[in-house]
């Protein structure tokens, strides 16, 4: 492989979110699909059996969340990954600043719930100084969430950034059941699973496909359907150079406790992802 080769299939990226929104989960989830660890829970490395989860402190451990910066490399589908965690919480911000001028994107996750927090504004507009392409993950779908059209324009609102929905989901809560990918224009029905699975069960057809209607009330059907027809008139459309500038957020919806969307958002962020670029730094 040349050189330029592997610099293009590197990539390099850190999650930021606000507490409890659920970045360690999809950290571990996106873990499992590059073979890092086997299980959800589990601390165990395929080569060469050491640890390798984000919390691997017995203080992180204890109170559930990151307090250090970790660097987690895989591979995936021909991609190098490193993947940097980083504390969530804000008495350990700092270190995560220091982190975030060393990635070359980010995915930023919110709770579908709650919409944009104070800690994921504060990690946003470190990063929106530097131009770093930023993707978004709306998380949790799985539990009551917010308009998703009103996350959307809350993002353009809060934290002043352009967003185009990549794909658009199939109701929330106990109702979710499903990802429409707007670029392949595929639906992605999920099942949920209980214990140990990682890769939900998914069945992929069309939206006027009778089985979709048939997983959704009518009601929930029909304002699917309103919505995206809505966003493909009157949405941005998607602008890979806006992306890479950090001037166009691409947003995935899905659950990371449930693995519903995130091969997609793996995916799709590894496409369009930024590959590493020079730095410079200052003279000694």
């Amino acid at each position: 492989m040349t050189l330029e080769a592997e610099i293009n299939r590197r990539r390099t990226f850190a999650i930021i979110s606000h507490p409890d929104a659920g970045k360690t989960t999809l950290t571990e989830k996106l873990l499992l699909y590059g073979g890092a660890v086997q299980l959800a829970g589990s601390v165990t490395a395929r080569k060469n059996q050491r640890a390798t989860t984000s919390d691997w402190m017995e203080l992180e451990k204890k109170r559930g969340i990151s307090i250090s910066s970790t660097v987690l490399q895989f591979d995936y589908s021909g991609y190098r990954i490193n993947l940097l965690d980083t504390p969530g919480h804000k008495d350990f911000s700092e270190d995560t600043y220091r982190v975030l001028t060393a990635v070359d994107a980010v995915i930023m996750v919110i709770d579908a719930g709650k919409g944009v927090e104070a800690q994921t504004r504060k990690l946003f507009e470190v990063c929106s100084r530097r131009g770093v392409p930023i993707f978004t993950f709306m998380n949790k779908l799985d539990r009551p969430a917010r308009d998703p059209i009103g996350l959307m324009d809350e993002l353009e609102a809060v934290l002043g950034i352009r967003s185009v929905a990549m794909n658009w989901p199939l109701g929330n809560g106990s109702d979710f059941k499903g990802i429409y990918d707007r670029i392949e224009r595929k639906v992605h029905l999920f099942e949920r699973v209980v214990g140990g699975m990682y890769r939900a069960p998914v069945n992929v057809t069309g939206l006027d496909d009778p089985q979709v209607s048939s997983r959704l009330d009518e009601q929930t059907y029909a304002q699917v359907r309103e919505q995206i027809e809505m966003i493909e008139m009157a949405g941005a459309e998607f602008d890979h150079d806006r992306v890479l500038i950090g001037k166009l957020s691409p947003v995935f919806f899905g659950s990371g406790v449930n693995n519903f969307g995130v091969q997609l958002l793996l995916d799709s962020f590894l496409k369009y992802s930024a590959t590493p670029k020079g730095r410079v730094t200052a003279a000694a």
